[in-house]
């Protein structure tokens, strides 16, 4: 057979499979994640068993969850390193841990978990048709395509996000058809065969493509990349201490629920718990407190720096969304425009994914507002330095940065 024909056909199969896998995955996903949040948002006292939940999710992955504990990281050891295969266990262990988080009131998000899905789910792929190393690492990449896309709607994004997050240095063209396929698939079993449908922003008004603008987007995109910084220093930060000072790994969320808590309770900061989707919506259309960023950043970095489970994205576009909002009070750019800017601003500082964040911009908000997003999110990535939120990450590599 034609080694391009074969190619073709093995990947046609291979990346739908795991697209139907992961789109179903995060189609269950987000149903569950809709009741846990509604069920929280009638009930706020549900918070008060917060530390309980907590404990519960760190004995469990502590005595049970062996390597899933790693997350998002484990997913990117393997590909950089291929030492062993990623277990299921991490499917139930992360779905199940996040609707917990979320259902008594942890500030997490929910793309980690849908990524660790479509990874987990696509590695054992691996052992039922014993595939090598090459094809190992592309059907990896197809399950972090699969999770994301189905998780937001963006499957262009999607497709470059497991590209640009996973680079090793030296492209593999190979990866690009399975990525975009699996992608595509993933968005079309969660959307269309589920009747998953996803929350749409709406940017209403564009700034005219001057030098004084594109200065200004500069200049937003420098804060948004000091934002991306700080949240993931945050969450390194927060999760050093934890691990230093509390050697019993599910004391750690415990006591970081009693902080969340304590700290929703005494500043009834309502509003920064679950993913925040409200606020996100709100940021587009009206001005917001100036410090809502500073707060989402805070009890995201308390909350999965304790040992919480859950995404850092959407808490991301909440915190880039709320920052964009506050800058229009100083910089003269449409509100909305700032907001959409921000939202795959930081997310692009904090994941090193310049290209997938400004394509999900586009897809989210528009093509017309592509020059301000790719301007944000490279700007953003460049000012926030090497140092994203996943550790195993190998940024220096990839971009041959030199510092």
């Amino acid at each position: 057979m034609i080694p391009i024909l074969r190619y073709l056909l093995i990947w046609l199969g291979l990346g739908a499979l795991v697209g139907i896998l992961a789109g179903s995955a995060s189609a269950g996903f987000l149903v569950l994640l809709d009741w846990a949040t509604q069920t929280r948002d009638s009930n706020l006292w549900l918070l008060t068993f917060l530390p309980i939940a907590g404990f519960g999710i760190g004995y469990i992955y502590h005595h049970y969850g062996a390597n899933s504990i790693k997350g998002n990281n484990l997913l990117l050891e393997e590909l950089y390193l291929h030492k062993n295969p990623i277990p299921f266990r991490m499917t139930p262990f992360v779905l199940f841990g996040t609707i917990f988080t979320h259902l008594f009131g942890g500030s997490a998000g929910r793309e980690g978990t849908a990524v660790q899905m479509g990874g987990s789910l696509a590695d054992q792929l691996t052992k039922w048709f014993s595939l090598d190393q090459e094809s190992r690492r592309i059907i990896l990449i197809c399950g972090v395509a699969g999770g994301f896309s189905s998780v937001f709607g963006t499957p262009l994004a999607g497709a470059l996000f497991s590209l640009e997050w996973m680079l090793t240095g030296k492209f593999k063209p190979k990866s690009i058809f399975p990525a975009f396929w699996a992608a595509f698939v993933a968005h079309w079993v969660c959307e269309l065969g589920w009747g998953i449908g996803h929350t749409h922003y709406v940017i209403a008004e564009l700034a005219p493509f001057t030098i004084p603008n594109l200065f200004w987007m500069i200049l937003a995109g420098v804060a948004f990349g000091l934002s991306a910084r700080l949240f993931s220093e945050t969450g390194h930060w927060v999760g050093y201490g934890f691990k230093r000072y509390i050697a019993y790994p599910p004391l750690r969320p415990v006591v970081g629920g009693l902080l969340v808590i304590g700290i929703v309770y005494f500043s009834n900061a309502y509003d920064y718990v679950g993913l925040g989707v409200p606020r996100i919506v709100e940021a587009f259309e009206t001005p917001l407190p100036w410090y809502d960023f500073l707060a989402k950043t805070g009890l995201t970095g308390l909350t999965l720096g304790s040992g919480f489970k859950g995404g850092e994205v959407t808490p991301l576009f909440f915190t880039g969304a709320t920052l964009g909002n506050a800058l229009s009070l100083w910089i003269p750019l449409p509100l909305a425009l700032l907001a959409g800017c921000g939202f795959v601003g930081v997310f692009s500082g904090t994941t090193n994914t310049p290209m997938a964040c400004t394509v999900m911009g586009m897809e989210l908000f528009g093509y017309e507002a592509g020059v301000f997003l790719g301007i944000a999110c490279l700007v953003a990535f460049v000012v926030s330095g090497r140092n994203g939120i996943y550790s195993a990450q190998r940024i220096s590599t990839r971009f041959k940065l030199p510092y």
